[in-house]
């Protein structure tokens, strides 16, 4: 099982960019799907996107569609989220998981978390 952490967050006005990167342990990370979810307070966590093993397949929610772009580096171990466009209600805390590809976009399958990082969008 691979250990995550995540980086990358911080404070942004709308507009903006970010990126996050996710670190993941281990020698299986390229054996996983990996997925990006983002959770506000009082808020059930919300699925972003993810990416297939390879990298190769990626799926957005529809209200990041267009804006975020996720990739990976095998090679580095890592998974990364480009946040462009950034608006206010992208604010929240973002978290990486792993999973398998059939699964990765619910986050009640998943058991592989990072302990999140924390994106503010100003208006």
């Amino acid at each position: 099982q691979v250990q995550l952490v995540e980086s990358g967050g911080g404070l942004v006005q709308a507009g903006g960019s970010l990126r996050l990167s996710c670190a993941a342990s281990g020698r299986t990370f390229s054996t996983y799907a990996m997925g990006w979810f983002r959770q506000c307070p009082g808020k059930e966590r919300e699925f972003v996107g993810a990416i297939s093993r390879s990298g190769l397949i990626a799926s957005y929610a529809d209200s990041v569609k267009d804006r975020f772009t996720i990739s990976r580096d095998n090679a580095k171990n890592t998974v990364y989220l480009q946040m462009n466009s950034l608006k206010p209600e992208d604010t929240a805390v973002y978290y990486c998981a792993a999973g398998q590809w059939a699964t990765i976009r619910d986050w009640d399958f998943l058991d592989t978390w990072g302990q999140g990082t924390q994106v503010t969008v100003s208006s």
